[in-house]
């Protein structure tokens, strides 16, 4: 929403009663347009009164610029580096056994995201509840979740490791459920989407999600033997005084 048209029709449903969240949601934008909305007759122009800062990738960089150079002929994985389906709103799934490297590619996806100016937050979904809850208690909930609309690329991680009680449950589906078609989701998990319903506490809400997140989402199912696993059993090998005898 642009004009001043378009601003003018936001306050009237204001002054109708509705909520900043509920005029949110009926005209497709983000609270904060909302309130600018309510506080100026007409949409102010934008300036960035300074860059924005290069991300810091440390040891994540020459993995990061290795995806971003690969050529369009690379595995699926690799392609996503490059940010179309960000701007597309797709979601990206990431299931599969401990251990086989779910956690590692969200990491490297995030950072490449970050280097095309995308907006990127990072949590576990057990941190995510926790800050949810603790946002509803504190009266700050609405912020928190409007600070969340405003990331390109939401990452929750370890999806399935923890169980959570109805309300976070609840909290976190209104998360994944108002991020549909709007901004991107990507999730890790170790359970498939048939156990969804151990996180989310019944088969109606669960449908719900996935029917939301599958609809347009790349799906990787990542199974195998545990990278580190594999590194322990090596390095127990190797320390082993009888190899090689």
């Amino acid at each position: 929403m642009r004009t001043a048209d378009d601003f003018a029709a936001l306050r009237r449903a204001h002054r109708d009663g509705l909520s900043i969240r509920q005029i949110a949601k009926q005209f497709g934008v983000g609270r904060d347009t909302v309130r600018k909305a309510l506080e100026h007759p007409e949409p102010q122009p934008y300036t960035r009164t300074e860059p924005r800062p290069a991300p810091i990738f440390g040891p994540f960089r020459e993995i990061v610029d290795a995806i971003l150079a690969a050529d369009e002929h690379a595995p699926r994985k690799q392609r996503l580096a490059r940010g179309e389906w960000l701007t597309q709103h797709f979601n990206c799934c990431l299931i599969g056994n401990a251990g086989t490297g779910k956690t590692h590619l969200a990491t490297a996806l995030g950072l490449a995201a970050c280097r095309q100016g995308k907006r990127v937050r990072f949590f576990t979904a057990a941190g995510l509840v926790t800050q949810l809850e603790e946002a509803q208690q504190q009266h700050r909930l609405d912020r928190f979740l409007t600070q969340l609309e405003r990331v390109d690329l939401l990452i929750c991680d370890e999806l399935g490791y923890l169980s959570f009680n109805r309300s976070g449950a609840e909290l976190l589906f209104q998360v994944f459920a108002d991020r549909y078609e709007r901004r991107s989701l990507l999730i890790t998990s170790n359970l498939a989407f048939g156990e969804w319903g151990q996180v989310f506490q019944g088969e109606r809400m669960t449908a719900a999600l996935l029917d939301r997140l599958t609809h347009r989402c790349h799906i990787f199912e990542m199974n195998g033997e545990s990278y580190r696993f594999r590194e322990s059993m090596k390095t127990k090998k190797d320390k082993d005084p009888k190899k090689g005898k």
